[in-house]
Parts: C-alpha cells; structure tokens; sequence
C-alpha cells in the first residue's frame, strides 16, 4: 500500500503530524456505516409494528422499540471513527535529538575484466555479481560502503556513503567495455581500496574489503597488497565468481549476442578458471576468507554475517525532530465503543426472540 505524503501543521501552538492522511479521507465511512446499522435496525422494528395489532404491539414491542438499535449503530459508527483516526497516525509535540548512525566502511571491489563475461554462472558471471551486491545493499544498515572497479586498471566508482540507491546506479553502469585496460590486477584494486578506505575512516568504525573476482591475477603481487591491508586493519573477504574447470569468455556483438570466443595468438580458445586456492591465501593475510564459490547464490548471507562481527562505529551525528505519537488517545476509545457496540442487541424485538 502506497502511503500518502505527511500532513503538519500547527494548532494553538502545538505542532500536529499526521503520518498517513489518507485514512483520514476514509475515516467519515466509520459514521457511514453506522448510520446505515441504526437506519436498518430502525427499519427492522417499523416492520415488526406494522405486522403487529395494535392490542398487541406494546406487550410484544414496549416503548418505542428501535432505540437500543440506533444506540447500537451510534456506537460502531462513532468506534470505526476513531479507529480510522487513529490509523492515520496522528502526532503532537515535537523534540529535538542528536541521532547517531552506527556501521562500518566497506568497499566492494568489483572486477570488471573480460573474463567475468564467462557465463558459467547465469546469466555472466559480471551479472550475477551485480544480483549479489545489489541484494547485499538491500541488507546493509547504516553501513558506508563503497566501489571500486578493476581489470587491469582500476578506479573508484562509487566514494563510501550511505546513499545505497546512488550506489545502485553505479553499480549497474559496469561494463568490461569501458574499461580502458583489460587483465586482472588484483593488488591494484586492493591499494585503490584501501586509499578509499583511508580517504574517509572516522569513528573509529571496522575497515572491510569485499573482493569479487574469478581470482585470475595477472600481476602476482596481490598477496603482499593484502598484507598491507592486513597489518593497516582492513579485513579483506573475497567472493570467487565462476568454476574451477574452466569456461570460454565469449564475444558478443552490440545486442549481446554470442559472436564467438576468445581466443589466444595460436587460435586456441582461452578457457579462464577460479582461482580459490589463491583467494584463501590472499584473505588469510587479510583477516578475512573466502565466502562462497560458484554456483548461483555467491552467498550474500554470509558475507552479511561476517561483516555484522566487526566493530561498529559512529559514521554520523545530525539532530533530528521526532514527534510524539498521540494514537493511542483514538484507539483505546475507539476499541470501548467497539466493544460496547457489539455487547448490544437490537431492542425488545431480539430479547423476546431469545427468550
């Protein structure tokens, strides 16, 4: 259900919020429908006298009959009323505080090279890892994360902030296309990381780099990069996209078709394989691990638990308004008028039957 924009304003002096103003657009049914139960019950007891002789009529139906029944649909009417009010949300009074927002900084390091077009894992192995780290912002609170994208250069796609949404859109703008050089420089992206890192630490928050990789390094000094992360407080987590085995990269054409596969000077296809042994390797100087490889879930729950066991520190401090909530004030009338409602009968009509 779409909610509607807040209402404030201000009445003698007092700030009023109404968090979903709708419900207060429906709130006149309440009255609706209980002046349609007292309009029936009314309607019920003329019929009742109609049929009756006149003789008989005030044994049968004393006094006039149909009051109880008006009171009864009064009481509904009156009860929805309050309850639909008090489903709008209202609030009065206002105070400031100082809100402090609480996580850790993460840069995810995306890599970006032709080899993560291989689609041994569907439908590429570039675009499963999109899924992933999209699902992971969809799990992060209060977080500063970050992105870096590599091959055999890289560079910072996003800075660390908060604005997950923002994050989102660079995070689908990766293509290996754009990339000004192909390979898999690993320590690069690691160093591009951790100047991210450094550029922006405050609060004393836990330090994390999330690497997404198929682990092929085309430079080799990326263990001695994770050491210095290590020794900095960096813990650096890697997830190994892709199989073991191996899987051609394939060359598509502008609508993605598959036009062929790579092939090296010989005319042999070139077949790119995960490397999770060096990724072990690479995390356990890092303080980290390898969190999943292949298959179709890259583990997106356990990266989000491993990065819930570092220290959380204060990113932000803002003063923020926060109104008092004043439902209460409805619904605890609304449910006795309810209840009081639903205890009454129809009048001497319904008594007579029952006895």
């Amino acid at each position: 259900m779409i909610l509607a924009a807040a209402l404030q304003t201000t009445l003698l002096g007092l700030r009023l919020r109404i968090v979903d103003p709708l419900w207060l657009w429906i709130a006149p049914l309440g009255l609706l429908a209980g002046l349609v139960a007292a309009l029936r019950s009314w309607q019920r007891q003329r019929r009742a006298r109609a049929l009756l002789p006149e003789e008989r009529r005030v044994r049968i139906l004393p006094g006039s009959g149909g009051s109880q029944g008006i009171l009864r649909g009064s009481f509904l009417g009156t009860g929805l009323l309050l309850l639909f009010v008090a489903a709008a949300g209202p609030q009065c009074g206002e105070r400031t505080e100082i809100v402090k927002r609480s996580g850790i900084d993460l840069v995810v390091a995306l890599d970006a090279s032709s080899s993560m077009l291989a689609r041994d894992v569907k439908p590429s192995r570039l675009e499963r890892a999109k899924v992933e780290v999209t699902a992971l912002l969809d799990r992060l609170r209060g977080d500063r994360v970050g992105l870096v994208v590599f091959a055999g250069e890289s560079f910072v796609q996003c800075p660390l902030t908060t604005d997950y949404s923002a994050a989102r859109l660079f995070l689908r703008a990766v293509d290996p296309a754009a990339m000004p050089q192909q390979g898999t420089a690993i320590a690069a992206a690691l160093q591009e990381a951790k100047r991210v890192l450094d550029g922006g630490s405050r609060g004393g928050a836990g330090r994390a780099v999330l690497l997404i990789t198929d682990g092929e390094d085309n430079q080799g000094d990326a263990l001695e990069t994770a050491k210095e992360l290590g020794d900095a407080g960096i813990h650096v987590y890697a997830v190994a996209v892709g199989s073991e085995g191996g899987e051609p990269i394939p060359l598509t054409d502008g609508k993605g078709n598959v036009t062929g596969y790579k092939k090296d000077r010989d005319g042999r296809t070139v077949l790119t394989r995960t490397d999770v042994p060096g990724l072990r390797e690479l995390t356990s100087r890092a303080g980290g691990k390898v969190l999943s490889s292949g298959g179709a879930d890259l583990g997106v729950s356990a990266i989000v638990d491993e990065l819930e066991k570092l220290q959380k520190g204060e990113l932000e401090s803002r003063l923020a308004v926060q109104y008092d909530d004043r439902y209460p004030w409805f619904a605890w009338p609304a449910f006795a008028f309810l209840c009081a409602a639903a205890g009454l009968g129809e009048g001497p009509l319904r008594r007579r039957r029952t006895a």
